[in-house]
């Protein structure tokens, strides 16, 4: 009947919106909206790159730290060189790491070791928990 027809045209439908959504004007989430994104739903993100040594040694120190950390490895992404224009205009710098903590841009993995070694990273990172965990209590 007439709803099955509808059915049909809206799966017909979405399959093509899901075949051109590869270009990006079609992607309702800008890689700037998924930066933001990701950096608000976790307390650690590393924009990373699977080459990169400097981004090994960044999550090396967040794993002895025991801090959960959310990895993105620009150079497996499909738009990883849009990801990088979009970090390059949110922290002036395309080099990778870049390290967020709190929602915040701490630096790349120098400026995070520094920030370690001044004992200043875990207080950032513990705030960034507590933070979470007020708001599970308030949901």
């Amino acid at each position: 009947g007439r709803l099955d027809s509808l059915k049909i045209r809206l799966i017909f439908q979405a399959r093509m919106e899901s075949n051109t959504s590869s270009s990006l004007e079609n992607l309702a989430t800008t890689p700037l909206n998924q930066i933001q994104e990701t950096i608000s739903d976790n307390c650690v993100v590393i924009f990373s790159k699977t080459s990169c040594s400097y981004c090994t040694m960044a999550k090396k120190l967040f794993h002895d730290m025991n801090v959960n950390y959310k990895v993105v490895e620009l150079d497996l992404l499909e738009y990883g060189n849009q990801f990088q224009d979009a970090l390059y205009k949110m922290t002036g710098e395309r080099t990778v790491p870049r390290i967020f903590v709190n929602g915040t841009f701490i630096g790349g993995a120098t400026d995070t070791y520094r920030l370690h070694k001044e004992g200043k990273l875990l207080p950032l990172v513990h705030q960034c928990y507590l933070k979470k965990s007020k708001r599970k209590e308030f949901q």
